[in-house]
């Protein structure tokens, strides 16, 4: 009478899924996190940033939670600090 598989080969195939979708889905997501979170802390008054919402402006106060923003001259919103993207040049130069 023939055997069939094994507990270990019958978990193989979801072994190396889960491989794969943790050096391609996981990982990935985990760095850009990471590299986000350091743009964030790094922040100073003065520099141009680019939020989520598409609003590019100078960063002219900060907080623990809260960045105020110069839109335009004398124009200035308090935005969450986890809602700036990235730095403004950098959003330039990616239309490129």
């Amino acid at each position: 009478m023939p055997k069939g598989p094994g507990a270990f080969e019958q978990l193989m195939p979801f072994v190396f899924i889960f491989v794969i979708f943790y050096f391609l889905l996981i990982r990935p997501q985990q760095k850009r996190a990471k590299t986000h979170q350091d743009f964030l802390t790094k922040m100073k008054r003065g520099d141009s940033v680019l939020t989520s919402g598409g609003i590019l402006g100078t960063i002219e106060g900060l907080t623990d939670q809260f960045a105020t923003l110069e839109i335009a001259n004398n124009v200035r919103i308090r935005i969450l600090r986890a809602q700036i993207v990235s730095p403004a040049n950098t959003a330039e130069e990616s239309k490129k």
